[in-house]
């Protein structure tokens, strides 16, 4: 008895160290933040003073908090909208009855921003909008426009130039999440529709996303905690700028901590976006351990 329970507990026995690692990496530094923010004026006073639920109090009644937590949800709706009427389009599109050859070679092509880091998108993504760039160039060609525009740096235009880089760098992950989905569902079921007449978009309708329901909520959930905490590609893209036309939480967060050294606040910030991806997370395992 004795020997298979050593047995039984070897393996465990070897992951204890690297569990204790990623354990104290994580635990670590999520309660000093939570501790911070309880605090004033953390790291750059010798002796802080306890303020407990104050900072949270004064961020509640903060203007720019407000008005970055406007943007994060339009950038996270509006991203996770793209990525998903994206992400089924091109689906439906690798998943279509061409030769293997192509179907292989757009799979391979579609999928490449996903591998790209965020600054090598971001940094792409200023070039081709450059006001001198090849999109300003491509629609005054074309006569949709009679001077340059500058999109990341027009306040009207600057969040809709983010949610356009934001869709491209992450459709691939939708792409190939709804494809493993489209392969699932039964050949016999669009046989049956079109033996009733029914065209491509009556086989969408009622075939394919019935189908892809399941995959589509938890996929929407999953790249809604994904998006909501994003940081490195609005950074990178516009800094959160013109003004504050593209502040989300996650670069106010940054800002307060690294430009404003207002560390406190920072954290608070942080735990605020913390306890809602905690929900989102939460409401995410709960789908899945109903698809189980």
């Amino acid at each position: 008895m004795l020997r298979q329970m050593t047995t039984r507990g070897t393996p465990y026995l070897f992951l204890l160290p690297g569990l204790v690692i990623l354990g104290a990496l994580l635990s670590v530094p999520l309660y000093k933040v939570v501790e911070y923010s309880l605090y004033d004026n953390v790291i750059v006073e010798r002796n802080p003073t306890f303020v407990g639920l104050a900072n949270y109090t004064n961020l509640m009644t903060d203007p720019g908090y407000w008005s970055a937590g406007f943007n994060t949800v339009v950038f996270t709706v509006g991203s996770v909208l793209g990525h998903m009427i994206v992400g089924i389009g091109l689906a439906l599109l690798v998943n279509a009855d061409i030769a293997p050859r192509a179907r292989t070679f757009f799979r391979s092509m579609l999928i490449l921003p996903w591998i790209f880091t965020a600054v090598v998108v971001a940094l792409n993504w200023q070039l081709l909008l450059n006001p001198f760039g090849l999109i300003n160039y491509m629609l005054q060609w074309m006569g949709l426009t009679s001077e340059p525009l500058d999109w990341l740096s027009d306040p009207d235009l600057a969040m809709w130039s983010l949610l356009l880089i934001s869709t491209w760098r992450g459709y691939p992950f939708i792409m190939v999440s709804f494809l493993s989905g489209l392969q699932t569902v039964p050949r016999e079921l669009y046989e049956a529709a079109e033996i009733d007449g029914a065209g491509f978009w009556h086989k969408f309708w009622h075939v394919t996303l019935p189908q892809l329901k399941p995959v589509i909520f938890g996929v929407a959930l999953l790249d809604l905690i994904w998006t909501f905490q994003l940081f490195p590609l609005v950074w990178l893209s516009t800094g959160g700028g013109p003004g504050r036309a593209t502040e989300v939480l996650s670069t106010l967060t940054f800002r307060l901590a690294f430009v404003d050294f207002q560390f406190s606040q920072a954290a608070t910030v942080a735990v605020s976006i913390l306890i809602i991806s905690a929900a989102f997370t939460l409401l995410y395992l709960r789908n899945e351990a109903r698809r189980l």
